[in-house]
This record gives structure tokens, C-alpha cells and sequence, in this order.
């Protein structure tokens, strides 16, 4: 199995999973070097994509960070002292941010993402597949099997946390959402998405009529939580997830990436250049497979548009 491919949470129903011990250790000694300066970065497989102000801020593999300040239509690189690949970003504001990575790597950045330092080790065999911060000093990281952690100084040290128990436990932890009010979801495998309602302090596994993996999702401005995931399944719950209808997505294909827009559009993409919208609040969708099928990972909106990363670098507007 190729390296990415193996490492990344959303493809090929994780085959990361059955990764050897020797590929770990080759991970953690990569990630002691500096990341690889490419001639074409924007070509690097990117994983994750987040506003700093207005800056966007986009990681992936060999340890890559691109910065772009013109909305997307220009992108360059920033050092960052990993070479092993970053799964995801958050910032707690235009400067303070973070990016996690496989073999528990954690960095920090105190100006928007020009210079980044090593923070913290989350162990050599942890792969975080989200982080999120609800301010510059209280954070939150999940993963495989189950992982979970949280930080109260900025990333600089890390506490473990359990949130999947009994029947729900060492499931993967795949993505994490706010809502309003302090409210924080966790997405996972198994059918099954965690809420919390006091800042994820503690959280509640809510069963879902859908067994497979769910991927994604995100509090709409109405208030209704979707969710996304295996087989182009979509959920929507318009009751804080006490029910949930299943919603046609028109696809297949596994939906990994998803952005309400500025007008109110809701925009969800996935493997094979599925892109699927909704102009009702997510009550109906209709899907289009753009012509290079690439494999969108994460979505954003910029400059009037709407850009797509991909397993094959900075996709551009999809609009």
C-alpha cells in the first residue's frame, strides 16, 4: 500500500489500520526532519484546509504547509520541522494555531502559520485525525481506535481522555464540529456520532440509523446537524440528534469534505469527483462527478468561491 494512501483517514476504508510496526518506526524518524521543500508544492497531497483571518492554511503529506493570502489564487510554502504527513488544522485565531500528524505529532504556530515549532508528542503509534480549539489554550485531538486527548496550555502537553466506551470502544474517531453554545460533535465509525453540550468536557454517543462510517459533519446555520459518510450516506437531524433522516445523496461514492456557504448553499464532496448540493438546508441534494474524479479531503470558501483540496494537491474552484 502507497504511504498516503495507507495513512489517510477517509480513503480506501482505512487501510492504515493494517500498517506494520516497522512503517511506524519509519514514520517517527521522519517526522525528526525538516518538511520537504517541493517546486510544486501545491501538487503534494493536502489533507486539511482552515482560515487564519484571512489567510487560508492548507497541510498534508511530507509535512507540507501552503499559505495563501489572495483567496486561493496564489499558494507558497512554509517550513515546518515534520517530513511525516499532517491530518489536520485548527486555529483558535488569526495567529495561534496547531497541526496534528501521524506519529503523534503536534505543531504550533504563534503568527497566522509562516513559522511553526514542535510542540508535543502524542506517541509514536497514535494517527490523530482531527483537532479542534475552542480558544489559543483549550484543544481537543482524536483518532485511531479510539485515541482522544485534550490540552488546557496550547498544545504544549497533552492529557488522554476517553470518550468511545463499552460497545463503542477503540472505535476511530474520524472528524470533530462545533455547534452553537459550546456544543462539539465527534464523528466515528460503526454508525455512531459523540455530542457534547459543555465544551467536550464530557460527551454522549448518539446511535444513528446507519451502521457504516460516518466521515463528516457540520451544524447548519439553522441549527440542523449533518452528517456524511461510507457510500455517499448523508444524515440530517433537525432536533439535535434525537431523530435523523436519511437523505438521498445521489452517489456511491465515500463523502469525505463538506461547507455551508456564505448564501446559504450547502456543498459536500468526496472520493471520485463526486460533488454533491443542497439549496434547501440539506433536505435534498443533487450530485455531479466532476471529469478528473479526483478525491476531494476538504473543502473551503474564499474570494467568492468555493476551493477543493485533493489526494492530488490544491484543486481550485469548483464552482
Amino acid at each position: 500500500m502507497s504511504r498516503l494512501r495507507a495513512l489517510f483517514a477517509v480513503s480506501c476504508s482505512l487501510t492504515i489500520l493494517g500498517a506494520s510496526g516497522a512503517a511506524w518506526a519509519q514514520a517517527s524518524a521522519a517526522s525528526a526532519t525538516e518538511a520537504y521543500m517541493a517546486p510544486h508544492a501545491t501538487r503534494t497531497p493536502l489533507m486539511a484546509t482552515v482560515r487564519a483571518g484571512e489567510r487560508i492554511v492548507a497541510a498534508g503529506d511530507f509535512g507540507t504547509v501552503l499559505l495563501s493570502d489572495d483567496a486561493g489564487r496564489s499558494w507558497r510554502q512554509a517550513r515546518t520541522p515534520t517530513r511525516t504527513t499532517l491530518t489536520a488544522l485548527a486555529f483558535g485565531d488569526a495567529r495561534h494555531g496547531w497541526a496534528v500528524g501521524h506519529g503523534g505529532v503536534v505543531l504550533g504556530t504563534q503568527d497566522g502559520g509562516e513559522q511553526w515549532t514542535r510542540l508535543a508528542d502524542l506517541g509514536r503509534e497514535t494517527v490523530p485525525f482531527a483537532v479542534h480549539f475552542s480558544d489559543t489554550q483549550r484543544g481537543l485531538a482524536v483518532g485511531a481506535f479510539g485515541f482522544a486527548a485534550t490540552t488546557a496550555d496550547g498544545g504544549r502537553t497533552w492529557k488522554k481522555t476517553t470518550i468511545s466506551r463499552g460497545e463503542y470502544a477503540d472505535q476511530h474517531l474520524y472528524s470533530i464540529f462545533a455547534g452553537p453554545n459550546g456544543a462539539l460533535w465527534i464523528a466515528a465509525e460503526g454508525g455512531t456520532v459523540f455530542r457534547s453540550a459543555d465544551g467536550g468536557a464530557s460527551f454522549e454517543a448518539v446511535p444513528l440509523p446507519y451502521k457504516g462510517s460516518i466521515w463528516g459533519g457540520m451544524v447548519l446555520r439553522d441549527g440542523s446537524v449533518l452528517i456524511w459518510g461510507m457510500r455517499g450516506r448523508v444524515l440530517r437531524s433537525g432536533d439535535g440528534g434525537r431523530t435523523w433522516i436519511d437523505v438521498p445523496s445521489g452517489t456511491q461514492q465515500a463523502l469525505t469534505a463538506g461547507v455551508q456557504l456564505a448564501g446559504g448553499e450547502i456543498v459536500v464532496a468526496g472520493l471520485g469527483g463526486a460533488v454533491i448540493r443542497s439549496r434547501d438546508g440539506g433536505h435534498t441534494f443533487a450530485v455531479r462527478i466532476r471529469p478528473e474524479r479526483q478525491s476531494h479531503t476538504a473543502l473551503i470558501e474564499a474570494g467568492g468561491a468555493l476551493h477543493t483540496f485533493t489526494l492530488a494537491g490544491v484543486g481550485g474552484s469548483i464552482n
